[in-house]
């Protein structure tokens, strides 16, 4: 009797330490389109964010953050803490353009446009030109400390230090005047809470970009998590063509594939050496990957030298690698953009309509009201009148609530200095007689340019009096 030949069909589960020690990644050196790409988004990140802050505007720097003040200065533009709402407006179309490129490009954002990404390639950059190319840095890493090795990790250090105070004197220096800032930095005055956040974002940068660097995108930024959620099938992503590159095999340069019943893929393991998230593409779509086309720029290197077609690895789709139509226009996406266009729109209506004069009236805390030897009930205000625009302008204020109400004041014509605000106390008389009883009476002052009346602000009090027996 014969017997049934038996084979064990259980799969294999790969099984992972939760509290495995992290692994270094040590990259490699290449060159690309990509690359070339990146260096330029680079260049021009770091001349936004160095040199915005040194820019002037009239007597003072162009972009100002100045909370003490309560005053956001941007270029010609001065904003108050009720203009908040704007801030609000623009995360959220800065949130809809991740999303529309998200869906269009996938995480194109991440790869070369994130700080963290920024950053993290700069230090990489320093441990480069100081501790050598990949094979060195490990082995580097393998030895024991010496001269050599310590004036290595001392220079690398040193550039990563250097940078990250830089970093955050510059960001500072967009709430805090940057040159007062470095001024009082060099000679040792500078005030305290300036200190602890220009030693916070140094410590920040220098962990961030020097220590933990892909652990953030792994396990600190949401994006990698809810990225797969906004992805299709038309999504543009960085792909391994598996079709033609398996199977994988080493194989002598210009061998014809087909000769030795292999795919295109030389099974080089460079587009693993040079990610700086450590993953290996050719597994699929993974979150970890921050779309940088690393491994794009290494693939087409090794193609041209084993003299094949380049695009093993590239941007495509889902439905490209299928054989299949990719469909560029599709309602997800045709949704965010138009979301998107509609909200840049209303955003720049709302700023170009953005009173260029505010008024703020406070009453006098101290005494609801008081009697004048005249026997006049009056009330104190105190007026802030708020100059929003580039220039120095004059306003004339009135009050209106009442035909009896009187404003005492020398001269009602009030010059306020281009984004600077006046503060002054306002007296309100009204004759007892006219008030008919009346103990709370609402009132309008009112500021119009002179040069222009359409510039012009409101704001609402109260006039208060004695109740008659």
């Amino acid at each position: 009797m014969s017997k049934i030949p038996v084979q064990d069909v259980t799969p294999k589960v790969e099984t992972y330490d939760l509290y495995a020690k992290r692994q270094k990644i040590q990259t490699r050196s290449y060159k690309g389109l990509f690359m070339n790409v990146r260096l330029a988004g680079v260049a021009a990140l770091f001349l936004l964010y160095f040199g915005t802050v040194w820019l002037p505007w009239g007597d003072r720097q162009a972009v100002l953050w100045d909370l003490p003040a309560r005053q956001f200065h941007i270029f010609g533009a001065t904003f108050q803490p009720q203009d908040f709402f704007l801030l609000s407006f623009l995360l959220i179309i800065c949130a809809f353009g991740l999303f529309f490129i998200t869906v269009f490009a996938g995480r194109v954002w991440c790869g070369y446009t994130c700080p963290q990404t920024v950053w993290t390639w700069i230090f990489m950059w320093a441990e480069r030109i100081t501790e050598g190319e990949r094979n060195a840095r490990i082995k580097l890493d393998k030895a024991p400390m010496s001269v050599n090795k310590f004036l290595r990790r001392s220079a690398k250090h040193a550039i990563w230090l250097v940078v990250s105070v830089l970093t955050a004197i510059t960001f500072v220096g967009y709430f805090t005047p940057i040159r007062g800032l470095v001024a009082d930095l060099f000679t040792l005055q500078i005030a305290g809470w300036a200190a602890f956040w220009v030693f916070f974002f140094t410590a920040a940068t220098y962990i961030n970009a020097g220590w933990l660097r892909e652990q953030v995108c792994f396990h600190m930024c949401p994006y990698a998590r809810f990225q797969s959620v906004m992805f299709d099938a038309d999504t543009l992503i960085v792909s391994y063509d598996a079709k033609r590159g398996e199977p994988r095999g080493a194989r002598k340069k210009g061998v014809d594939p087909a000769e030795v019943g292999k795919g295109d893929c030389i099974d080089c393991n460079i587009c693993v050496q040079v990610c700086p998230t450590g993953i290996d593409i050719r597994h699929g779509l993974q979150y970890e990957c921050i779309g940088c086309a690393a491994c794009v720029d290494a693939c087409n290197e090794v193609m041209d030298k084993m003299e094949y077609p380049r695009g093993l690895i590239r941007y495509t789709t889902e439905h490209e690698l299928e054989g299949k139509k990719t469909h560029w226009l599709r309602p997800r996406l045709l949704g965010y953009g138009a979301a998107l266009v509609t909200m840049i729109v209303m955003f720049i209506i709302t700023v170009g309509n953005l009173a260029q004069v505010s008024l703020d009236i406070e009453r006098d805390r101290n005494v609801l009201y008081r009697e004048t030897r005249a026997g006049d009930i009056e009330n104190v205000y105190i007026v802030k009148i708020f100059n929003k625009g580039q220039t120095e302008r004059t306003y004339t204020i009135d009050v209106s609530g009442h035909p009896a109400l009187q404003l005492q004041m020398p001269d009602n014509r009030l010059t306020v200095a281009p984004s600077r605000k006046l503060e002054l106390p306002v007296n309100i008389h009204m004759e007892p007689g006219a008030l008919n009883g009346a103990t709370n009476i609402p009132i309008t002052f009112v500021v119009t340019a002179e040069d222009d009346d359409s510039v012009q602000a409101e704001a609402e009090s109260r006039f208060m009096a004695p109740q008659v027996r």
